[in-house]
């Protein structure tokens, strides 16, 4: 039984150990705060790692694994924790925190609807949490701005394609006019075309008029020519 109590107790050094190294790493990367220290995170990470494998079941190691995946801006792992720390907690006000915690990933995640529902559900456990309103409002006025953008696009996408079918009608009716105009020619190159036809027509007919005057002519002189010789 002593062994048993003693390892016991080396066990439970060796999870706060990890503990105390994550939150050294944790707390060393909040005081940059000229920049975001995400190795520092990191070990923070994995130090909690250690700890939650020795202990899987401590929600408070639980939950400062998540936030330093929040930190890391590993958001949809961040969510995806607090939501099973929330799930697996039964006091009302630890249930709150990790929903508030899970809309903040949520909401940096760009899943607004999805970050609204757990602001809600925070405050349904948590009424008073004034943190927890301001962020729900913001996430709602982000929704807002979102639609109204969304809104904005819809309509101009409806009115360039009102455009478009314009233009398509306005280049439908060039291509008509184009083709009207172009009958017009062929239409007035083949009345040029036959006017041209009746001329040569014409021409000819003259051309032979005057040979058949010319062959009389000839033949009426014959004639004389041959009364003439007779007289003689």
């Amino acid at each position: 039984m002593l062994l048993m109590v003693w390892v016991t107790v080396i066990q439970a050094q060796n999870e706060r150990k990890f503990v105390r190294q994550g939150n050294k790493y944790y707390e060393a990367a909040l005081k940059d705060t000229s920049r975001l220290d995400t190795a520092q995170f990191n070990r923070a990470e994995i130090e909690y790692r250690k700890a939650l494998e020795k202990k899987p079941d401590d929600p408070k190691w639980d939950f400062n694994l998540g936030d330093a995946l929040y930190k890391q801006k590993k958001f949809e792992e961040s969510s995806e924790k607090f939501k099973d720390i929330a799930d697996r907690t039964v006091d009302k006000t630890e249930k709150s925190r990790a929903l508030h915690n899970m809309g903040n990933s949520l909401l940096m995640n760009n899943k607004l609807d999805e970050s609204i529902t757990a602001y809600k559900e925070a405050l349904r456990n948590n009424p008073s949490d004034l943190e927890t309103k301001y962020n729900l409002l913001y996430a709602m006025n982000m929704k807002k701005k979102q639609d109204e953008e969304k809104k904005k696009q819809d309509q101009k996408k409806d009115k360039d394609k009102d455009q478009d079918k314009d233009k398509e009608k306005e280049k439908n009716k060039d291509q008509q006019n184009k083709d009207q105009q172009k009958q017009q020619q062929q239409e007035q190159q083949s009345k040029i075309s036959k006017q041209n036809a009746e001329q040569m027509l014409q021409a000819l007919e003259n051309d032979e008029k005057k040979t058949q005057e010319k062959v009389k002519k000839i033949q009426a002189l014959k004639a004389q020519s041959k009364k003439v010789e007779k007289d003689w």
